[in-house]
């Protein structure tokens, strides 16, 4: 697999995006907006037919629409907070809708159809760049920001009262989001994306005990989860975003199989002990 040229820039770029897209997923779940993840998703398909029509680079473009769909999310929920979930839906309906359209009018249909379930052989050198550039930036910002984020994800009044500068934080995390999901679309598929940004954060939370653990345990499993995947789709020849998908879901049950023996086993032993205690004082 590693003799062939287009193999290795797809597992640097598979690297770096399992480790971003774990990192706004564990903010997206915690603040219960995983869903806008799909709504930008969709979006980028917009991003997409138009660089095709448009004959730009398609990543300029799915960028482009991300970052409008996502400062539109943002726009809406400010204006209307008590119906939230109303701006995710109609940014994703607007941008499907768009992306339906100029579908249409949009040139190679195989280059469309590949930013559905994602491709393995779409990646440039061109890409590997762009994504270790914004790679650095996403990890060092989720660093930096790192106490932020994690007060945002927890509760924005807390935030607030903790002397978080909010809206700062809102911003960051919104570009960084809308770009990673931009760059993701190319590999994993529009139509599965979402996916890579919940389940590894899903399964972490079955056996972490604090917001760090969680950090870390999804950044892991998002990894493991990419690279066998990329791995799959290359000698069985599938897509890859559905490979990645289907090793989440299999992780996610895994652990939570886990979870269940380990609960039952402590649960035992507390059993037992009690019985023990009791035979002590008999």
């Amino acid at each position: 697999m590693l003799q062939f040229e287009f193999m290795r820039r797809t597992l640097m770029v598979s690297f770096m995006l399992s480790i971003m897209i774990p990192l706004i997923g564990i903010v997206m779940v915690n603040r219960k907006t995983s869903m806008v993840g799909d709504a930008l998703s969709h979006v980028s398909l917009a991003g997409v037919a138009m660089g095709l029509i448009l004959g730009i680079e398609i990543m300029i473009g799915t960028i482009a629409a991300c970052l409008i769909g996502a400062f539109s999310i943002e726009f809406i929920r400010e204006r209307f907070p008590q119906y939230g979930d109303m701006a995710t839906a109609i940014t994703l309906s607007i941008g499907l809708g768009i992306a339906a359209i100029l579908s249409d009018f949009a040139p190679g249909g195989n280059t469309f159809e590949s930013y559905l379930f994602g491709s393995i052989s779409s990646v440039t050198p061109s890409d590997v760049i762009v994504v270790a550039i914004i790679f650095v930036i996403v990890l060092l910002g989720s660093i930096v920001f790192y106490g932020g984020l994690l007060d945002i994800a927890v509760d924005v009044n807390l935030a607030r009262l903790a002397g978080v500068n909010v809206r700062l934080v809102n911003t960051v995390f919104t570009i960084f989001s809308a770009i990673t999901i931009a760059l993701a679309c190319k590999i994993v598929g529009a139509l599965l994306v979402t996916s890579l940004i919940v389940l590894p954060v899903a399964t972490s939370l079955i056996v972490s005990k604090s917001y760090k653990q969680t950090f870390i345990i999804s950044i892991i499993l998002g990894v493991i989860y990419m690279m066998l995947g990329i791995t799959i789709s290359f000698y069985l020849d599938v897509k890859p975003g559905g490979a990645i998908v289907l090793n989440a879901l299999a992780g996610m049950l895994i652990f939570f199989l886990y979870s269940r023996i380990r609960r039952a086993r402590r649960k035992k032993v507390s059993e037992v002990k009690s019985i023990s205690v009791n035979e002590v004082g008999i």
